[in-house]
């Protein structure tokens, strides 16, 4: 009976010792994942842990953010990356942006920075020797940039391209100068007449000047391109984007066929960027999304329409309530009629579908914000956009408030200071480029850059909207620094507020757990460094779903 006892005795204490023995593996047993980060500078914009030092990634996601520490000791990848103490970003957000055109850009004339009209036609001239195309087609001048800040005529392209059609797009694609071949292609002539825009002419005469409605005349007959065309060009704009540390675009206005493109190539992985796509309002676009209802994958967003209130400032074909300061009885126009307008919000209010509507003049955004709050009356968390808000008078302010996002561009800001005022009047100017008046009433705004109209370049943007000045440190103090944004509003303005002004804030926007790993790893600390060093600021690589994009 004693050696039965101490028998027992003994075959308990080697079973506990066992048991403690797997207890202590299991604890120190780690979870596989497929990437962990370490050693880095994390900003988050994430409210719960806003900095961290480390992340674990499985299946596209963050799963954990924490410590070296916590993190090292609960997960095992044979993927590492030490970021050696480098800044790291939730991958930005463009939310306003022309993808697409981007890329068909560098398939044509580039004339951005010219500063005369002579450089404007040496560049075609340049351009078509090599390419002899059959109709040229080029984009970016700026007469504001110019010595002779007004429009030119068509005279000299005429001369030197008679039997070659000429359209050149202004910056904004909110003006164009044709040639007379392109002009008689296009049936124009002194009395053709078209709503909302301006066929300008002298002592009777066509410039070849068209500001915006009537340029779809000439844009009718420009050549379509190749689907190979159309391919090379996402592709290469996709390229771009990712050396910058974007990971999500707003495209602001893309027809069916190229979407149903975008998402062919997102399918089969070729195209991988993430795109929230606002559909061009055209009628037939219009009835075909509201059968379809919206659309939505994890890289492709369809939910939202792209409308046109007015033209652009620089053109001045933005509407103002008074006339242009620079201009007598000028009052710019809207591009879309006012009962359209009201027939198109109601049937989107009666859908699941946003209306995000380009304003850029006081009348504009006027018109827009009273029909949306019409609209949706009796409906919350709409997120209805409007894109520019660029010059908003104190009556609309006081009636905005957080069912409506606004979108802007704080390059527009730095851009236009040189001549805006010219066109306004410093009255006016006080409710203009008002990013941070906006913020405060909305609680939110969406940063993008509009571009080809400015760079790609987030940075800038950042730049742009906490100084208030353009890359030559100009004004010194900043444009109207009082509606500057901090360096946390910026960043969740180009993050969590651009996410959610797509309805994707629980997708990405922040490193959290659970959304998609997507995330920039920077130079250096964009937060804390010296203010003007801010643009200089480069994305060392871009991470995508925890995979490498962009980067050594």
């Amino acid at each position: 009976m004693k050696y039965f006892f101490l028998f027992l005795l003994s075959s308990i204490i080697l079973f506990s010792c066992q048991n403690k023995s797997e207890n202590s593996t299991n604890s120190t047993t780690k979870q596989k994942v497929d990437l962990i980060v370490y050693n880095a500078q994390v900003y988050t914009v994430d409210q719960t842990t806003p900095k961290a030092q480390a992340f674990a990634v499985k299946d596209g996601k963050f799963i954990e953010v924490g410590t070296n520490e916590e993190i090292q000791n609960k997960f095992e990848s044979t993927e590492k990356v030490d970021a050696q103490g480098k800044t790291i970003l939730p991958g930005l957000i463009d939310a306003h942006c022309h993808f697409y055109n981007l890329g068909m850009k560098l398939q044509q004339v580039d004339l951005v920075g010219t500063t005369s009209y002579q450089e404007v036609l040496d560049r075609i001239v340049a351009f078509q020797k090599e390419k002899n195309a059959p109709f040229i087609v080029g984009r970016g001048w700026d007469q504001n940039d110019w010595e002779e800040k007004e429009f030119p005529t068509n005279k000299e392209l005429t001369e030197l391209f008679p039997d070659t059609p000429v359209a050149i797009t202004r910056i904004d694609g909110h003006a164009m100068i044709a040639n007379q071949k392109a002009l008689e292609l296009a049936k124009i002539t002194p009395s053709t007449k078209v709503e909302g825009g301006e066929i300008i002419q002298k002592n009777g005469k066509l410039t070849g000047i068209l500001v915006d409605n009537p340029m779809e005349l000439v844009r009718e007959i420009i050549p379509q391109p190749s689907r190979q065309s159309q391919i090379e060009a996402l592709l290469e704009a996709q390229k771009i984007n990712f050396s910058y540390g974007l990971t999500t675009l707003d495209d602001a206005g893309l027809s069916p066929d190229i979407i149903s493109l975008i998402d062919s190539l997102q399918k089969t992985n070729q195209l991988q960027m993430r795109m929230y796509i606002m559909v061009s309002n055209r009628p037939e676009y219009v009835e075909e999304y509201l059968k379809k209802g919206t659309y939505k994958t994890e890289k492709l967003n369809v939910s939202s329409f792209k409308v046109y209130a007015d033209g652009a400032l620089g053109s001045r074909g933005a509407a103002l309530k008074e006339p242009y300061s620079d201009k007598e009885n000028h009052h710019g126009a809207m591009l879309i009629g006012y009962e359209n307008l009201q027939t198109l919000a109601k049937k989107l209010a009666n859908s699941d579908f946003q209306m995000n509507t380009h304003a850029i003049g006081d009348s504009a955004n006027a018109v827009i914000i009273r029909t949306y709050y019409d609209a949706l009356k009796g409906q919350k968390d709409r997120r209805w956009r409007i894109e520019h808000a660029q010059v908003v008078a104190s009556k609309e302010f006081e009636m905005l408030d957080d069912n409506l996002m606004m979108s802007v561009q704080p390059t527009h800001a730095t851009s236009d200071m040189y001549w805006a005022e010219d066109r306004l009047g410093e009255e006016r100017m006080k409710g203009a480029y008002a990013y941070k008046q906006l913020l405060e009433k909305t609680g939110k705004v969406a940063l993008g850059t509009d571009y080809p109209v400015e760079q790609v370049n987030p940075f800038h943007t950042f730049y742009a909207a906490v100084a208030r000045k353009d890359l030559k440190n100009y004004p010194n103090g900043g444009f109207q620094k009082q509606n500057a944004l901090t360096r946390e509003e910026t960043l969740k303005g180009m993050t969590i507020w651009a996410a959610y002004s797509n309805f994707e804030e629980n997708e990405k926007g922040s490193i959290s757990a659970g959304k998609y790993a997507d995330f920039v790893i920077l130079d250096q600390d964009i937060m804390t460094v010296e203010e003007d060093a801010i643009p200089n600021t480069k994305a060392a690589s871009t991470y995508l779903g925890g995979l490498k994009v962009y980067g050594e």
